[in-house]
């Protein structure tokens, strides 16, 4: 993986993106820092991206001020940084009570903050973090700290939270009609906070696969469904455990249409309601199930697979619509050779990228380092300008 970013920056990407999970099959790395501080010594461009840190299951935001700032350091300021609250399955991996992960995190963040920015030493004394001596010695080459972008899947409390800190959102793969609902939370938000969204305040990830023909392409894109999101987050009592979630994210996430490249269904949501649960598994039946999803996460949008000739009109489609200043393509998973993963990347970056940036900037879209986040002013009394266009949604019945 350090090797295929490295190929990233030589093929010109702009940033490479990095995450972590814990007590699950959903990605190697576990502690996405250390592939961070490798990256920030073997790469001399491109942006390290994190997407993000657990804050609520780490439990120790003074030592990731200072592991981040280190990075950023040596860097030369390239850091890119970011916060989650951790999946659900994390909490029981790592001792955290769910009833308290938004409180964990959002306390966690403020701490961080103010070791980066207010001169030591001092004492902290907050509800779930206590330090008797806070100094830290090494700080963000990037003052007052590095950008900080806010993945997520659907939360409006999270969203608004973005908005209020003037934070980039990034959806992480989700249907595009509640990821429309959504920026549309952040936009409203964000007038109250007296500033026009626009897409310098939007990301959004797509699960993403190439190959030289559309059969190929098909065939090793099958591992979106049968290597990662679906069997690493696929029980909702262990993905969404009570307290970890509002109950209007949850109902957010249950009225989403099926075919998520995530494995927490429909049907499954309705049965964690009802308290069913099925002892038998019929592991036919499932692989069937994870088929038909894959192809139903390309209908939605929410999974590209094809070749470049295919691939581009669908990723100009997500552009018009969500209209987002960052667009991230998140590899394929799974059984995947070295080879066919550098085809992909090769693909995306000689065929696709191009016709991408030209389409970026016919649309007007600019991305948070171009316009800062949240630097356009707008009166309060003023009607804000859409940041979706929901015209093709329409058009492809996805409304």
């Amino acid at each position: 993986y350090l090797d295929e970013a490295v190929y990233c920056e030589e093929l010109g990407f702009d940033g490479v993106a990095l995450n972590e999970h814990h007590g699950n099959p959903f990605c190697m790395g576990n502690v996405m820092n250390v592939e961070a501080s490798i990256l920030a010594r073997i790469t001399d461009r491109v942006r390290i991206i994190l997407i993000g840190n657990p804050l609520p299951v780490i439990k120790h935001p003074l030592r990731m001020a200072e592991e981040l700032a280190e990075i950023d350091l040596i860097s030369r300021g390239r850091l890119v940084t970011g916060w989650v609250r951790g999946a659900g399955s994390e909490q029981f991996f790592n001792n955290a009570n769910p009833a308290y992960n938004r409180e964990m995190f959002n306390e966690a963040h403020d701490f961080i903050v103010q070791a980066w920015t207010k001169p030591g030493p001092w004492r902290y004394e907050g509800k779930h973090f206590h330090y008797r001596h806070v100094n830290p010695w090494a700080l963000p080459y990037q003052q007052p700290h590095p950008p900080m972008w806010i993945p997520g899947v659907l939360s409006p409390e999270t969203a608004r939270w973005c908005a209020e800190h003037r934070y980039p959102y990034i959806g992480l793969g989700t249907a595009l009609g509640p990821t429309c609902d959504l920026w549309d939370i952040y936009a409203d938000e964000a007038q109250k906070h007296g500033y026009q969204a626009g897409p310098e305040n939007f990301g959004y990830l797509i699960p993403t696969f190439l190959a030289e023909t559309e059969e190929k392409a098909q065939e090793l894109g099958r591992q979106f469904a049968f290597g990662g999101g679906q069997n690493a987050f696929s029980r909702p009592e262990h993905t969404l455990p009570p307290g970890y979630n509002s109950k209007a994210a949850i109902r957010r996430l249950a009225s989403a249409p099926r075919g998520s490249w995530l494995g927490v269904s429909k049907d499954k949501l309705m049965q964690q309601g009802c308290g069913a649960h099925t002892e038998d598994v019929d592991f036919d039946e499932v692989r069937e199930k994870l088929y038909q999803g894959y192809l139903r996460s390309q209908e939605n949008f929410q999974t590209i697979i094809g070749t470049p000739a295919t691939v581009i009109p669908k990723v100009k489609t997500l552009l018009r619509v969500l209209r987002p200043g960052i667009f991230i393509f998140f590899s394929v998973q799974g059984q995947v050779s070295n080879e066919d993963r550098q085809t992909s990347i090769r693909l995306m970056a000689q065929d696709v990228m191009p016709v991408i940036r030209d389409y970026a900037k016919e649309i007007g879209l600019v991305d948070p380092f171009e316009r800062t986040p949240g630097s356009v002013s707008l009166q309060a009394e003023t009607q804000r300008a859409p940041v979706v266009d929901r015209e093709p949604l329409e058009e492809l019945a996805l409304v």
